[in-house]
């Protein structure tokens, strides 16, 4: 690779790799979980990928070129991933919020990716192609806050954290026991040393009167 020409074609080949497999992934996802309307975005974004598959294919047409037989490392990485979460078994609403944290994942890497190729298509002044890769991008960032927005209203039903405030409370309680031994020794000790401290005038008083 020895050329900005080679290497955007290569960046071009690896996303159109990416699409094809965030469409599978976005079928898989269209049909887990509990919460509609992330299941709604998540089928809406299906019918976009596909169309973003076909601007992308239609970019190599443009430049008289077929794409190369890559594997973007990065999506792939994703997804696997999602089927690394599912292997744990689940509940819906804990997938729910997994979903909608990789789909910010993807959609973050792919408006990325997307500017790169936009930045390149325009250095070789191939206004068509970043025409389409342009097209790709509005709909990269319009799912984004979409998926974001759905994000902030999803919630978990068990938090998990009942046995954990119960064991923080016994250690307070200790610690509070711990405490008040602690100062109860301080308090005797303080009473001692006024003891002494009441004795040592005498002593000192009867060796003034022997020197005399």
């Amino acid at each position: 690779m020895q050329t900005a020409h080679e290497f955007f074609l290569h960046e071009l080949s690896d996303m159109l790799d990416a699409e094809r497999r965030i469409l599978y992934g976005l079928e898989q996802q269209s049909k887990e979980g509990a919460n509609e309307k992330l299941q709604q975005a998540f089928q809406q974004h299906h019918e976009q990928t596909q169309g973003q598959i076909v601007r992308l294919e239609q970019c190599f047409e443009e430049l008289g070129e077929e794409p190369e037989d890559t594997e973007c490392a990065g999506i792939k990485g994703i997804l696997e991933e999602h089927d690394n979460i599912k292997e744990e078994d689940p509940s819906d609403d804990i997938l729910d919020v997994f979903n909608a944290t990789a789909a910010t994942k993807v959609e973050r890497y792919e408006i990325t990716a997307y500017e790169a190729l936009i930045n390149l298509a325009d250095l070789m002044e191939h206004t068509k192609v970043s025409k389409l890769l342009k097209q790709n991008l509005r709909e990269e960032e319009q799912t984004l806050k979409k998926i974001t927005a759905i994000s902030g209203k999803l919630e978990i039903e068990d938090m998990g954290m009942e046995e954990e405030e119960e064991d923080e409370g016994e250690e307070v309680e200790e610690l509070g026991e711990e405490d008040d031994s602690i100062v109860a020794g301080v308090e005797e000790r303080d009473i001692d040393d006024d003891r002494r401290g009441k004795k040592a005038p005498t002593k000192s008083k009867s060796r003034g009167r022997r020197i005399a």
